[in-house]
């Protein structure tokens, strides 16, 4: 009996993700491990190994296609020895969804008992998915008194552009309607001047948000390539958006001195160049921030509505900028982790976070971030908040400048911190704090390697 081969979740929080490329294709055989696909999350593109040993037989998405349901049917494999062609006739799992003429089945008795959750989800949004499953909506009739047979990815689609199903012709199993029909259909009949239309009307799943006329640019003649954006932009920009938004930022800037840190991590170098270990400033920088939460813990906290989180650890997340946006993976515990762990860490995870190769666990979460913008020279800037975190730590360069060290005016090595703070978990005065006691953290560095 063919096996089917269902998007996975990839992370905790994943439902849906854009199936980006596939690496294999009808006919190739396949072993366990083996990498099938490369699928993109909201955060990074992951590859998808396959479970069970087989042949390619049917492929139900194509690559590229966004908004894939976590559970929907991608893929048949053909397994013990069975036919392509029969596996690709099956398209479903042992227990039958997926396969037109059960599903036929299926769909009357529940049709019969009442208790059809097809009815249910037709009757809210025109979608016809069970338990996540690729289930076939064989109420519908065409024009020619023919069922509709096609995915609920392209149903959702042909809402969206205003196409009647009843005028597309399926290439797939049974004459199932895939995505690649609708996009044929849109290019013979005109449908695409519909998506916009479509795209404002209220009946359109919830998932599916309505272009944002503010950002329509125009023309102007000049010439350009507009580049469609992928998942993890997508998702940067939303988030950041509602952060604005959402979240009432309080900045605070402190001024600090570096010179004691540099010479602490010059020597820290020297001990560690045998074991093959080399500190940043920023991993330094990271450790100050986790042990001034831990003495600040007012502000290592969540807003979460009506009640307030209180974290006893500091999980510091490091914004790094990776080819398909920016990611921040996760120190864990920074606050009671040696700089030579911290370091050694960091390394690793900046590495895999820029190959897009980060598990989810190691970039989702933590209590607080801190982004450093340093190494490109930038001063002094704001940044973003991050949710559900309340505060951000926004780093600039360390440059010579004047400073009064002891009553007197030398030249010093000075950084400026400024601290993003949401102020509806945290008062000014508590903010003040953290930047005090990472101030202090830093100008007297061995309170960090104590």
């Amino acid at each position: 009996m063919p096996t089917p081969i269902k998007m996975p979740a990839l992370s905790p929080t994943m439902e849906e993700g854009t199936l980006a490329k596939w690496l294999v294709k009808v006919g190739d055989e396949v072993r366990s491990g083996d990498i099938m696909a490369e699928i993109e999350t909201d955060k990074a593109t992951m590859e998808f190994e396959a479970v069970d040993e087989g042949r390619i037989a049917y492929i139900a998405v194509e690559g590229g296609t966004e908004g894939v349901a976590v559970g929907t049917i991608i893929a048949t494999l053909a397994v013990d020895g069975e036919s392509l062609e029969d596996a690709a006739e099956g398209a479903g799992d042992a227990s039958g969804k997926g396969d037109p003429k059960a599903e036929e089945t299926q769909f009357r008795e529940e049709k019969v008992s009442g208790e059809s959750k097809r009815n249910d989800a037709e009757s809210d949004d025109g979608d016809s998915e069970i338990d996540g499953h690729s289930a076939v909506d064989l109420s519908a009739p065409r024009a020619h008194g023919e069922r509709i047979i096609a995915s609920p990815l392209s149903r959702r689609i042909a809402k969206q552009r205003g196409i009647d199903l009843a005028d597309v012709e399926g290439s797939g199993p049974r004459g199932r309607i895939v995505k690649a029909d609708l996009d044929q259909a849109a290019r013979s009949s005109g449908a695409g001047e519909a998506e916009g239309k479509a795209a404002q009307d209220p009946r359109v799943p919830e998932d599916v948000p309505a272009p944002d006329k503010s950002t329509t640019i125009p023309d102007f003649g000049i010439p350009h390539k507009d580049e469609k954006l992928n998942n993890v932009r997508k998702v940067i920009a939303r988030r950041l958006t509602e952060a604005k938004q959402t979240i009432p930022h309080m900045y605070l800037t402190v001024d600090v001195q570096l010179d004691a840190l540099l010479k602490l991590r010059s020597q820290l170098n020297a001990a560690l160049e045998a074991d093959g270990i080399k500190l940043s400033v920023n991993d330094l920088l990271i450790k100050a921030l986790a042990k001034a939460l831990l003495r600040v813990p007012a502000c290592n906290v969540s807003f979460a509505g009506d009640s307030l989180r209180r974290y006893s650890r500091a999980d510091i997340s490091v914004a790094v900028a990776a080819p398909s946006g920016l990611i921040t993976p996760i120190i864990t515990d920074a606050g009671s982790k040696p700089v030579s762990a911290i370091a050694t860490e960091m390394k690793d995870l900046a590495t895999r976070a820029r190959e897009q190769k980060l598990k989810p666990e190691e970039y989702q979460g933590g209590t607080a971030s801190l982004s450093n913008l340093g190494m490109f020279g930038i001063k002094q800037f704001d940044a973003v908040i991050n949710p559900p975190q309340a505060m951000i730590l926004a780093v600039g360069a360390g440059e010579k400048r004047p400073y009064i060290v002891d009553d007197a005016v030398q030249i010093a090595t000075v950084m400026s911190a400024t601290g993003s703070f949401d102020h509806r978990a945290i008062d000014g005065a508590d903010g003040a704090e953290l930047m005090k006691a990472f101030k202090s953290l830093v100008e007297n560095p061995f309170g960090l390697v104590a």
